[in-house]
């Protein structure tokens, strides 16, 4: 990625890491539109670059501590920069994969028309059954499904065995089954659920 860098840099990595908004607002100006123009040719959509470049900043300024240690700040951006690109892209093509699937059942089980609509709904469905999950089987379902972490990970984050972890989200699975099943088509549940169903 041929990004220039800043005279300054060096000084103004030192101010952000010390929590100074003027010398980040600094930064991000200077390589916003260089970072976006190289995020945009490999998704080649604006709205997804604006949002992976503004992302890879937030992460940036979270961990601003460790800035005035790097020896390659360009480096640093670059790396978070393309894993941002790869988990929207990820993201992405799960999503249009999933699309996919359930276009599939509907063509196969009925002859009405998908929409997006059909999703929302069951999305806010299944939303509803989390909310009342108890609060830890709540904490490993959205670890899970929305942070997309594996059992090992979330078992370090939550200080439990990645066996409790397997077991809350079974725990969770059942109890979304159980609450929605008179709403959502079975098929249909297990595929909005199946990224829940690894290790």
């Amino acid at each position: 990625m041929a990004i220039k860098s800043l005279v300054n840099e060096r000084v103004l990595l030192v101010k952000v890491a010390a929590g100074n908004e003027r010398a980040f607002k600094e930064l991000f100006d200077f390589y916003y539109s260089d970072l976006g123009e190289y995020v945009f040719r490999l998704t080649n959509s604006l709205a997804i670059s604006e949002e992976i470049v503004q992302d890879t900043f937030i992460k940036i300024w979270v961990k601003r501590e460790i800035l005035s240690e790097l020896k390659s700040f360009r480096n640093y951006l670059f790396i978070v920069c393309r894993n941002q690109t790869y988990d929207q892209l990820r993201k992405v093509a799960y999503k249009h994969n999933m699309q996919k699937k359930l276009e599939l059942y509907f063509q196969q089980e009925s002859e009405t028309e998908f929409t997006e609509a059909h999703i929302d709904h069951y999305r806010v469905l299944i939303d509803n059954a989390v909310d009342r999950l108890p609060p830890q089987a709540k904490k490993v379902y959205l670890f899970s499904r929305h942070e997309r972490l594996k059992y090992e990970e979330i078992a370090i984050l939550l200080n439990i065995s990645p066996e409790t972890v397997k077991k809350h989200i079974q725990y969770a699975v059942n109890f979304i089954k159980k609450d929605v099943h008179a709403k959502i088509d079975m098929g249909i549940l297990l595929i909005l659920l199946s990224p829940l169903i690894r290790k």
